[in-house]
């Protein structure tokens, strides 16, 4: 795992998800696809619409509810991370984006690293408008469902039990 300067944005988004317990890697571009291959099997993805990156030809396309039941890791892009809470932003779009975060047992979620904002008011400031527009909606992610509606927090309950950031350099 690489380190990442602690007074930086990105080196206190790391310092969030260290506190959340949540796994996190760096890598590049290039090298994104021998990343994500090191998650469980069977590993299905929604596409990653950022800049400059994709979803390597060797994870499994989540086009169908079956193979998105069946995965034991599901791969999403994150529009934005929030340093303050180490928080990731998904939107809506892709469609299948949302089911991906939420029903395999390991979220990856892939971030660019110059797309990690400081706190929530710059997240609102940057897609604000846009999905203002109409354009969808995002769910905001932070480490793995829990709750303790009937007592003792439960983590995975409702969602992922496990978290892993992955930031591209």
């Amino acid at each position: 795992m690489a380190t990442i300067a602690g007074d930086s944005t990105s080196g206190r988004f790391t310092a969030a998800l260290d506190d959340l317990d949540v796994g996190w890697s760096t890598t590049t571009a290039e090298t994104l696809s021998e990343t994500l291959a090191g998650f469980p099997e069977p590993i299905v993805g929604a596409p990653l619409q950022l800049e400059g990156v994709s979803l390597p030809d060797s994870i499994t396309r989540a086009d169908d509810p079956e193979s998105i039941k069946a995965a034991a890791s599901g791969i999403t892009a994150g529009t934005l991370a929030i340093a303050d809470y180490g928080s990731v932003l998904i939107e809506s779009t892709p469609p299948e984006a949302e089911l991906v975060s939420l029903y395999a047992d390991t979220h990856v979620a892939v971030v660019r690293e110059s797309d990690i904002v400081s706190s929530m008011t710059d997240a609102l400031a940057e897609l604000g408008p846009r999905l203002r527009e109409g354009s969808g909606n995002a769910i905001v992610a932070t480490g793995p469902s829990a709750t303790a509606d009937m007592g003792a927090l439960v983590e995975g309950v409702h969602g992922p039990g496990d978290v892993h950031v992955v930031i591209v350099e």
